[in-house]
């Protein structure tokens, strides 16, 4: 479905947060016969509804709100609203057709854009890939799940999107360059299941792309995948990384080396797989990558990594503080523990309890010796799935500070204190953000005792 298709019918647009805004103004300019904006105000951290905005789509609030979506031809939701939420379900069954601003954005755009989903890594890839492109000569303008809506996207020859499992259920075009990072359960509990999540997120290659590129050593997605044709970044037949010239790990796209491992300023060995998928993605695109493997190693070692994604603080004390506070799930987790591998670790786990399986953390660490520190809501449960692993050191604590205060009597000076929460922020904090301003507060606070 185009934005143009929109012409002349009702639509309602279900939530007013910044997608929901910029999807009310995008379905406006193309003359609706009708426009409202719904609110159910469960599932949004909503802005001011109001001037031209308000004019264009009245906003209905409350249970009105779903007569109002079952009223429309079309409805827009914004990607907060839940698969599971009693009003999706209501809109289903009355098979009245649901789309998102993504949606409606690809149909335009699809041939010009690299998507790139996965339940980890998706953030990193697709910052390398726009990254690389640039360093490369490839202008691009990069977006999705990163703040900017895509239906507020400048017009540009090439888009490099990131995108979340909801922005990917609704797409019925496939990006030209299909991008998955990883698979692992994660926000089962607004998609319905296991089945439903991973459903949800390869509908971004179901949709006929010109090329799926993914992450060849992700066991979950070769599972899902089958003989589906695909770039597997990772194996010797695509960029992997190996023995270079020298006998240290290199890049090397098939037989041809690049540069060292050491040039990637970021640790752990997901982090080499995000690149291999990134340097994939570049060849697809017609980028000759051994040609120009010196611009681009130069364009790796300046790349600087996400804020609150394995990001290091120093301190005078000699540990080394480690905000990893965007790992909301197990999987996340451990990946940031295998990246401090060989040295002492303390890692701070808990935060808002969706009810998670933690028995893959507890396979993870089982040979491991580690002293985890476990913070309210779900930090209890996880130390519990941890009981009776006999070089597993676990405490509970009441807070985020009180956790790095443990830390600081529990970490050898030369060791690691790593918050890998494996859970959401939300309950305790407003936002993954809010967390980690409190972490580092709670390690200033605690360094001048």
């Amino acid at each position: 479905m185009h934005l143009s298709d929109l012409r002349g019918r009702s639509v309602a647009v279900w939530g007013t947060g910044r997608e929901g805004m910029a999807a009310a103004r995008a379905v406006a300019a193309h003359g609706p016969a009708s426009l409202v904006a719904v609110d159910d105000r469960t599932n949004f951290l909503s802005l001011p509804w109001e001037g031209p905005l308000a004019e264009a789509a009245p906003l209905v609030t409350g249970e009105e709100g779903l007569s109002r979506l079952i009223a429309a031809d079309v409805v827009v939701r914004s990607p907060g609203v839940p698969q599971t939420h009693p009003w999706m379900l209501e809109l289903r069954r009355r098979a009245i057709p649901v789309t998102q601003g993504t949606a409606l954005w690809m149909a335009d755009h699809a041939d010009r854009t690299v998507g790139v989903t996965g339940s980890k890594g998706k953030s990193t890839t697709s910052s390398l890939i726009s990254h690389l492109l640039t360093a490369a000569g490839r202008p691009n303008v990069f977006g999705g799940n990163i703040g900017v809506p895509t239906l507020e996207l400048p017009e540009a020859e090439l888009y490099v999107l990131e995108l979340s499992s909801y922005q990917c259920s609704d797409l019925t075009d496939s990006p030209r360059v299909s991008v998955v990072t990883a698979l692992f359960p994660e926000h089962l509990d607004a998609h319905g299941g296991e089945r439903e999540y991973y459903q949800d997120k390869l509908n971004l290659i179901a949709h006929g792309p010109h090329a799926v590129v993914v992450n060849g050593a992700d066991p979950r997605l070769a599972l899902e995948l089958g003989d589906r044709a695909a770039v597997r970044a990772g194996r010797s037949d695509s960029t992997h990384v190996a023995s270079g010239p020298d006998g240290a790990p290199w890049f090397h796209l098939r037989d041809q080396p690049l540069f060292p491992r050491a040039v990637l300023p970021l640790v752990g060995r997901h982090n080499e797989g995000n690149l291999c998928v990134a340097l994939a993605v570049l060849e697809t695109l017609g980028v000759d990558v051994v040609e120009r493997k010196d611009t681009l190693a130069v364009a790796v070692a300046e790349f600087q990594g996400l804020a609150h994604r394995l990001t290091e603080i120093p301190d005078p004390s000699g540990l080394v503080f480690v905000d990893d506070t965007l790992a909301t799930s197990p999987y996340a987790a451990m990946h940031a523990i295998d990246a401090y591998e060989g040295r002492p670790l303390t890692v701070i786990v808990g935060g808002n309890d969706r009810g998670v399986d933690y028995t893959p953390l507890r396979d993870h660490l089982a040979e491991r010796e580690i002293t985890v520190i476990g913070i309210p809501d779900s930090g209890p449960r996880i130390i519990q799935a941890l009981a009776g692993l006999p070089r597993v050191r676990c405490e509970i604590v009441e807070d985020l500070p009180a956790a790095v205060r443990q830390a600081r009597k529990l970490t050898p000076a030369d060791g690691v204190v790593l918050l890998s929460p494996a859970a959401p922020s939300y309950g305790r904090f407003r936002n993954y953000e809010h967390r980690s301003e409190a972490f580092r507060e709670a390690i200033a606070e605690t360094a001048a005792r």
